[in-house]
């Protein structure tokens, strides 16, 4: 019997480690206005391995409730709040991925998920049984330090909370000075 070339039998014992094919999707956590490089390297990321990408944005503004019928619904966090219009939030993003991602010919997919983002993408990661997590990093100024001091970076919790890769995007820097010439 001729075994696999990518078994690797020692000279005693059990068969050693056996790669297995990647057949999960990658799934990107999105935020808006995030610069599509992010989307960019997970599709190539997907294409790469030939599987589909998920794409979802995580509205944390919302939380997951059991209603007594057993459904799950999305409720507001402050009911009383502004209404920043999440579905037309949810809509945008799906729009500029429509627009980066149709044509590639990547099987893709756009979602809305409620809560906090870490925990929301981990379970869907583990009900979808991604085989890599791709968030990009925040950029830089106040907003986002304020943020990251609220809730963490979705990235580490998410390599604390669940066994899955996560990919981590950097984004660009700003540069703080501008030479001026002249001056």
């Amino acid at each position: 019997m001729h075994e696999p070339e990518n078994v690797v039998r020692p000279a005693t014992g059990p068969i050693a480690y056996v790669p297995r094919k990647i057949t999960g999707p990658v799934l990107m956590g999105v935020v808006p206005g995030q610069p599509l490089a992010v989307a960019h390297r997970a599709a190539e990321l997907a294409y790469s391995l030939n599987v589909k990408l998920i794409c979802a944005y995580v509205d944390i503004t919302t939380y997951l409730a059991e209603e007594p019928d057993g459904r799950v619904e999305a409720l507001p966090i402050d009911p009383d709040g502004i209404d920043d219009d999440i579905e037309g939030i949810s809509a945008g993003i799906a729009e500029r991925l429509r627009e980066a991602l149709d044509g590639t010919g990547i099987g893709w997919s756009f979602m809305s998920l409620a809560g906090e983002p870490a925990r929301a993408l981990g379970r869907l990661a583990e009900s979808t049984d991604a085989s890599v997590i791709v968030v990009g990093t925040r950029e830089r100024g106040l907003g986002a330090r304020f943020e990251e001091l609220l809730v963490g970076s979705v990235a580490v919790h998410l390599t604390h909370r669940q066994h899955r890769p996560v990919l981590v995007v950097p984004l660009a820097p700003h540069t703080r000075h501008h030479r001026q010439e002249g001056h």
